[in-house]
């Protein structure tokens, strides 16, 4: 690495946290594969462990001794500024250590991801980055083993999905599915069985279902106002519910996901 200082908001080096989107960031063509910003130290690390490449670093200098050891095996930029300068970067004050410029990893085929997972989840179309992003912390914690998003389901690495879920969407296997319903046909090749987390006439309840569920499980997650599509529905194996007290339809969908992450565990 090498310490470039900065004093000047405007600086056109500063490009990739000043005038990009997350959107811009996913869809430049140099590099090939886009870009995505880990936010704070941990995320960092969890990034450089996962074998993400840095393409540079902002900081404040009292950050520089916890950020340098982690970025001693890369040749980047390290943009190093005081606070004032960096929150007229940034919009916000930066007390989380750094913000780094990733390069996106090609996603991996949706074979190689499930390659010996016994608990998947998929995500069909939400579109909240907050969910999408606490959705990956409880598969995470929760032992979950890949994550599968539908082709219209919000970007996992965008940064709010990254600054909440702390990380883990660096840590567990994920891919996007090219195609949504028919994709479920890849699942079942691969010998899971599809469970659809949904209310719907004839749902197993949660409990009963993981008494003796599978080896295999697929969990279907949907969308946070319509649940999950008819189509996806009429692709599952098995729907399955989470009961409810007091009047209560339904919990939000990451929270459902910890539910059934934890009911569905394997010892």
């Amino acid at each position: 690495m090498h310490l470039v200082p900065i004093d000047d908001p405007d600086d056109a080096r500063l490009a990739d946290y000043t005038r990009l989107t997350d959107v811009v960031l996913r869809r430049r063509t140099e590099p090939a594969d886009g870009l995505y910003i880990a936010e704070s130290t941990r995320v960092l690390q969890r990034a450089l462990t996962a074998g993400h490449r840095p393409r540079s670093v902002l900081l404040q200098e009292r950050w520089l001794p916890e950020i340098a050891p982690l970025l001693e095996p890369f040749d980047v930029p390290v943009y190093v500024g005081d606070g004032p300068v960096l929150e007229a970067v940034t919009g916000f004050v930066m007390h989380r250590g750094a913000l780094a410029s990733m390069h996106r990893p090609p996603l991996r085929p949706v074979a190689e991801v499930l390659e010996g997972a016994r608990r998947v989840v998929v995500i069909e179309d939400v579109v909240d980055h907050t969910n999408v992003g606490a959705i990956f912390r409880s598969c995470a914690g929760l032992g979950a083993d890949a994550v599968l998003v539908t082709p219209r389901c919000a970007d996992p690495l965008y940064r709010r999905s990254v600054r909440v879920s702390m990380g883990a969407v660096l840590q567990v296997p994920w891919t996007r599915l090219a195609d949504w319903p028919e994709g479920a046909g890849e699942l079942h090749a691969a010998g899971f069985e599809i469970a659809a987390l949904a209310l719907a006439d004839g749902a197993v309840e949660l409990g009963e279902y993981a008494a003796s569920a599978p080896e295999r499980v697929a969990l279907l997650l949907g969308t946070e106002g319509d649940g999950l599509s008819a189509a996806a529905l009429s692709g599952a194996d098995r729907v399955v519910t989470v009961p409810m007290a007091h009047g209560v339809d339904s919990l939000n969908v990451a929270a459902a996901s910890a539910v059934a992450l934890w009911a569905l565990r394997v010892p």
